[in-house]
Formats: structure tokens, sequence, C-alpha cells
């Protein structure tokens, strides 16, 4: 480029092409392909579904998954996306979306992206998109998570650098701009809470809470308390 240093996203651009990315034509609209396989698509379910019931009350966030994140610098939806398998961005206004334009979003990237391994794309999750998420999105939080191996790492930026994080004595690994931690429990990857615990699907505490009715009516009926009484 005439001696010039090319742009990281050019840099970036051209990888990704060599690699077998290609740029579909300008759209809109989300543009991305079919998830790897039905695990790979319950997972994600399952991180939208524990996240959006936690925060219900909130408004302040925007979750998706296998949504175009377009982030070119010439603003053109023909160059410069990518799709993460999971992301939320934060401070921002809960609203359905067809695609992340950062852009027209204040310039916001996702300050937490979750990606799902597979044989065809681990390979770009370790490296390309770990670079890409690293120098161009700057993405505080990146994990990735293998639904059949059960793989899981987690990355914190630290001076424009990813570190790896360290799991603690359960194997959970903390993200600070979740205030949650990701770890695996019965072959999925889940959110638990500061204190440790398991971060329910609105299934999940529905059932909690009725086991806990029936166990309150089991110790009243021990009391001697009639259940007409209550």
């Amino acid at each position: 480029m005439s001696g010039a240093a090319m742009e990281p996203t050019q840099i970036l651009r051209d990888q990704a092409q060599r690699d077998g990315v290609f740029f579909p034509p300008s759209n809109l609209e989300s543009n991305e392909p079919n998830l790897e396989s039905y695990l790979h698509l319950q997972q994600m379910i399952l991180l939208l579904k524990c996240l959006d019931w936690l925060w219900k009350d909130r408004t302040d966030y925007f979750a998706a998954g296998n949504l175009t994140v377009y982030y070119s610098q010439r603003q053109k939806k023909s160059e410069d996306f990518r799709g993460p398998d999971f992301f939320v961005v934060l401070n921002d206004e809960k609203r359905p979306r067809k695609s992340w334009v950062v852009w027209e979003e204040g310039g916001k990237y996702p300050n937490i992206i979750v990606e799902l391994l597979s044989d065809s794309t681990a390979k770009t999750d370790r490296g390309l998109k770990k670079q890409l998420y690293q120098d161009i999105f700057r993405t505080p939080d990146y994990f990735w998570f293998d639904p059949h191996s059960l793989e899981l790492k987690g990355f914190h930026l630290v001076d424009g650098v990813y570190q790896d994080l360290e799991p603690n004595e359960e194997g959970l690994l903390w993200s600070g701009q979740l205030s949650l931690y990701l770890g695996i429990y019965q072959g999925t990857l889940r959110f638990f809470t500061a204190g440790g615990e398991l971060v329910l699907t609105p299934e999940e505490s529905a059932e909690a809470e009725k086991l806990r009715n029936a166990e309150l009516l089991h110790k009243l009926r021990e009391l001697g308390y009639d259940q007409s009484d209550l």
C-alpha cells in the first residue's frame, strides 16, 4: 500500500478472505448462516433465556444470538461484519433489532461475546475472531465453548490484549461485564451468580417455586396445620 501501514480492519478482511470467509451483498438484516448443530442452537437459546429471565426487569441491555454485527469504518454493510453466536451490549435500549449496526448505535460494540466451537469454526474462533474481537471490537470479555467436548476458555481485555481468565475453585470463569460467572452445568454452558448459584431458566424457576411451596406445605402439616386452613 505504497509503504503506508494497512488498517487493522483491512488486514483482518484480507486474512478472512484467505481463510475462505466471503462477504455477502449489502443487506439491512442479519446474514448469519444456520447454526452448526442442534446442540449449538439449544445452547444459544439457553444463554439468551437465562440472561433475559435474570434481567427481566432491566431495559438497559441488548442480548442476541447469531446476529450480524456491522462495523465498517466506511459505514458500508457490504464489508466488515461478523455474527457472534451470543453477545451482549450494555447500557443500550432493549428492543428488537434485525442486526447490530455499530455506527447506528453510537459506536458501541459488544461488551461480551461467546462463540460456540465446532469442527468447522474452531480454528477461526480461536484465531481470526479472537484477534478481531481484541483489536477491532475491543470487547472486554470473550469466551468460547464447545458443546461436544465441553472445552471452555475465557479472556479479559487488559491494556488492549486478551488475558486468560483463571477459573475459581468450582471451575467457573468470571465475566466482569455481566457480573456473572460462566461455567459448565450438566453438559451445557450456564451463568452463575457472584455467589456461585445457578442462574435458572423460567421453567426451572417455576419448578423450584413449586418445590419450595411443597416443602413449606409439608412442614406446616408436620406442625399440625390443616391444608384447608392455609
